[in-house]
């Protein structure tokens, strides 16, 4: 799940296959659930490092589609340390984090998005405080890099409550958590 969009996204612990989502799969099929997510109204939950790299992009863009909602919404950053955030409608989480993101997901709102940010959902899913996830799964393997399902992640049964393969391969799924997976079942 790492650098899907460009070369320079994210470079940590030497990854080198930056962009590898750039023009891999999108077809009308793709396009279609793209835009139906993004309309949805949301608000973004991600931690410092996707908030940077996002905060360095977004708001100079202008598209309709990704731009427009990135920069109007509301943006929750989640550190470990204080730190400034220059991105507008930016607030900062910090100290008992799983405390104050289990009272966004009480607040009366649109959904939290996690866009990126694989050390906060290995945290989330840790804590079952994911509630659906939407997976695009390409058909590609890089071997390298940050993944979605890191070590420690907890052994859990999900329903898939919506699936469509792209005319590229690509499988977009909607999952949701139903229960903790026991051994030997």
């Amino acid at each position: 799940m790492q650098a899907p969009g460009g070369s320079e996204e994210d470079k940590s612990e030497g990854f080198k296959y930056g962009g590898w989502q750039y023009g891999k799969g999108w077809d009308d099929i793709a396009a279609a659930e793209f835009e139906k997510f993004m309309k949805k109204p949301f608000e973004l939950l991600m931690g410092r490092k996707t908030y940077d790299i996002f905060a360095g992009f977004w708001p100079t863009q202008n598209d309709e589609l990704v731009a427009k909602p990135f920069n109007a919404t509301k943006k929750y950053v989640v550190s470990h340390n204080q730190i400034d955030l220059p991105w507008e409608h930016s607030e900062l989480i910090t100290g008992d984090v799983l405390a104050e993101i289990k009272k966004l997901k009480e607040m009366d709102g649109p959904d939290l998005v996690i866009w990126g940010s694989s050390n906060l959902i290995q945290t989330l899913l840790q804590n079952d405080l994911i509630d659906q996830m939407h997976i695009w799964t390409y058909p590609i393997t890089i071997g390298t890099g940050k993944k979605l399902f890191g070590d420690g992640t907890q052994a859990q049964k999900f329903k898939q409550t919506e699936a469509k393969i792209t005319t590229t391969g690509v499988v977009i799924a909607t999952y949701e958590p139903i229960e903790k997976l026991e051994p030997g079942k």
